[in-house]
């Protein structure tokens, strides 16, 4: 996942093409926000697409046309798609792994999951219904470092047993090796996905934390 800070010059922050008549709207992701627009001052041709905390962040020259707009964001957007569809483990390699992380790891733990799937989750990294051995997975995580995607698996795969988080959950989930590294990473693309948030969502978020 490619990130960065905004720089200065980058001002103009929105969702893709928000005064089109909604039949326009035609990407997906555009109603759910999950694509933004920057217009950068500082930018005089050049055009870029990254995915970020979440979104997919295309920028453009500010001098750039609505219409310009219309025709080079799908572009882009499609671009940044196709990499990461090539990137995204399949739903089989997903139930593989999470069989290997236990094996290695938690040997002890013999329920296997009945299927695995991609899900769009925006609360949860992932979920396990212990009682029928489903497990799904946010697809935020699709174009995640490795380690960021086994700690997520490993722990749903504890799940199949364990269906709180208490002790004997906690155990075995500390026997992840890289524990630490996949909290951080997961905390800061969290950070990142607030930080993008439009400014109303953003302020109850951050009343809801201090309540």
């Amino acid at each position: 996942m490619a990130g960065r800070e905004f720089a200065e010059g980058e001002l103009i922050h929105r969702d893709f093409d928000p005064d089109a008549p909604q039949s326009e709207l035609t990407l997906p992701g555009v109603d759910e926000g999950e694509i933004l627009v920057i217009r950068s001052t500082r930018r005089k041709k050049t055009i870029s697409a990254y995915r970020q905390g979440g979104k997919i962040v295309v920028s453009i020259p500010a001098r750039m046309t609505k219409a310009q707009e219309r025709e080079i964001v799908p572009e882009m957007v499609a671009s940044v798609r196709r990499d990461e569809a090539k990137r995204t483990p399949a739903e089989g390699a997903l139930a593989e792994r999470i069989v290997e992380l236990l094996t290695q790891l938690a040997p002890e733990i013999t329920e296997r999951a009945t299927s695995v799937t991609w899900r769009t989750m925006r609360e949860r990294w992932g979920s396990c219904t212990t009682t029928d051995g489903t497990i799904r997975i946010s697809d935020r995580l699709k174009a995640a470092p490795a380690y960021a995607l086994d700690y997520v698996l490993f722990h749903e795969g504890i799940h199949l047993r364990f269906g709180d988080h208490g002790p004997e959950f906690q155990e075995v989930l500390a026997r992840f090796p890289e524990k630490e590294v996949a909290r951080a990473y997961l905390d800061g693309y969290e950070a990142a996905e607030r930080f993008l948030l439009p400014s109303g969502e953003a302020a109850k978020l951050l009343g809801q934390a201090g309540s």
